[in-house]
């Protein structure tokens, strides 16, 4: 056994660095408690042979962003899943180990870390030093309590090119409107990573559902979001889907608020100071219960989540964050014409400084596949509406400038084999990328992957009564349907294959699996094929 105390010193360092950066925003909001800095606490003051009175891993474990020779290890100390201040008030120490067996028998390396109540008791270790392209199981020890194993493994080193990937996306699980059933199943299959693309949680009071209900009026407190995500963590599926393989994650809007632009709220009265300071506290909940480093940690009301995540020369995932950085929402939000600020040139989804890194990532990239991980579906779906066609002003078709500089510079880059996976819409998509959508003869440039919600919207349906019309109306759309489920793809040098996999209800537990659509992309075309 060898044991590494490195991440201990750090642990500290940065809970002192970003507690700093949080005052000195929360003291120009004057509106928060000033947090104490972790460096000043007392003497003794750090429990580290705790005898716990009841289990404090509630929250599970989880792992993400692997790399050629590591990966984040993740958990969160909580007695009480939806009472943050359940747990003991102190720093913590909290031992980790990795091995190279599920049994844990023989521990490859382990550490000690400081959980801090400032970071919500949540533990973020930076392994490195692992081989390339191989599983690992994981745990965490606080005093008396063990956690449950997880598994992680690492990616591929940048010169190996493997001879297939898989893994699964999904998006939008509303706690209250159905249960997680597609991560049952989703662990039933042999995947290298699962992406989340966002709407882990969702902000609001609680509903009418009968099935299971929120825990809180809508949250706004740093303390809120803790709470509401420990209780959408108290599934035991969606649990077993972080402790099944890493994952990559990225958020939409209900991580912080309904429709979000950067720091406009859609409702106009809000006090955009007090917005600012609710979007600090969304933010800092997000990194605490997350598997992501420490690059990601949020200062203020900004966080980096844009990034890459390497598989080898087999695939390159640029993780994009589609709220933070955007435009307001042109013509006043929900459906409307294409007309007026929705081609204004300076509109933006991603941000000048998000949009140069992509185009860097994209030229640069030597990947066989481009995979973007987003949240808005880029395909410029309209329906007809009396005499006119509306489209959704949330989504890419309400920003046409920043839409065609990325299809544009795909179309360029004739190498880049893009793929775009986007979650949000509670249903599923398959569409053909075109630069121009009013000239479908035109070849597309890239292909896009819609994942429906995990529960989002309850049972949904099979077929959409106007199906015959959407595709009418929008060729490049291949495939849609409406009930909930996930996304399966498997890569290969040259191909790529998408499964939609759906469950045909959510208000009860039982649902069987079903593949409702097939498609393949063949390498450098961008076509799909059912």
């Amino acid at each position: 056994m060898r044991l590494s105390i490195h991440g201990t010193r750090s642990q500290w360092q940065l809970a002192e660095r970003f507690v700093a950066n949080r005052r000195a925003f929360l003291m120009s909001g004057a509106s928060l408690a000033i947090l104490p800095l972790a460096g000043q606490i007392a003497p003794g003051a750090l429990r580290t042979k705790i005898s716990w009175s009841s289990d404090p891993f509630t929250l599970g474990v989880a792992s993400g962003d692997p790399t050629s020779n590591g990966m984040v290890l993740w958990t969160r100390l909580a007695l009480d899943p939806v009472e943050f201040g359940a747990n003991p008030q102190e720093p913590i120490e909290v031992v980790w180990e990795l091995s190279d067996d599920p049994s844990m028998k023989t521990i490859l390396k382990s550490g000690k870390v400081i959980a801090t109540p400032t970071l919500g008791h949540s533990v973020h270790v930076e392994v490195h030093g692992l081989e390339s392209n191989r599983w690992y199981w994981y745990r965490f020890q606080s005093g008396d309590a063990v956690s449950p194993v997880g598994r992680t493994r690492t990616a591929p080193g940048s010169e190996q090119l493997v001879d297939e990937l898989r893994f699964a996306f999904a998006s939008c699980q509303h706690y209250e409107s159905g249960l997680y059933t597609a991560y049952e199943h989703m662990i039933g299959e042999p995947l290298d990573l699962v992406l989340h693309l966002g709407d882990y949680i969702y902000e609001g009071p609680p509903g009418r559902s009968g099935l299971r209900k929120h825990n809180s009026p809508e949250i706004v407190s740093l303390n809120d979001y803790r709470n509401r995500y420990g209780l959408y963590k108290s599934d035991e599926h969606l649990r077993a889907a972080h402790a099944y393989a890493p994952w990559l994650v990225v958020w939409d809007d209900h991580e912080f608020d309904n429709n979000c632009a950067g720091l406009i709220s859609e409702e106009l009265w809000v006090d955009p100071r007090e917005y600012a300071i609710r979007r600090a506290n969304a933010y800092q909940a997000y990194y605490e219960n997350q598997p992501l480093r420490a690059s990601a940690m949020p200062v203020g009301a900004d966080m980096k989540l844009y990034r890459d995540v390497s598989f080898g020369k087999l695939a390159s995932f640029a993780m994009l964050d589609t709220r933070q950085y955007r435009s307001d929402q042109p013509n006043g939000d929900g459906a409307k014409k294409l007309e007026g600020a929705v081609f204004h040139p300076k509109s933006t989804l991603l941000g000048p400084s998000q949009e140069a890194w992509l185009n860097a990532h994209l030229q640069d990239s030597q990947a066989r596949w481009n995979i973007l991980g987003q949240q808005v579906m880029m395909g410029r779906v309209g329906r007809v509406n009396g005499d006119s066609k509306l489209y959704s002003m949330d989504q890419w078709s309400g920003y046409d400038a920043p839409r065609k500089r990325l299809l544009t510079q795909i179309q360029q880059l004739q190498s880049a084999n893009t793929v775009v996976l986007t979650g949000d819409i509670h249903s599923n998509w398959a569409n053909e990328l075109h630069l121009d959508f009013d000239k479908p003869e035109q070849a597309p440039v890239a292909v896009e992957f819609v994942g429906t919600s995990i529960s989002s919207g309850g049972n949904g349906f099979d077929k959409n009564k106007q199906e015959a019309d959407l595709f009418r109306e929008n060729p490049f759309v291949k495939f849609h349907n409406a009930e909930r489920g996930y996304v399966s793809c498997r890569v290969t040098k040259d191909q790529w294959q998408t499964f939609y996999r759906t469950v045909a209800f959510v208000d009860r537990p039982g649902a069987e699996l079903q593949t409702r659509a097939e498609f393949v992309v063949e390498h450098n075309h961008p076509r799909l094929v059912r």
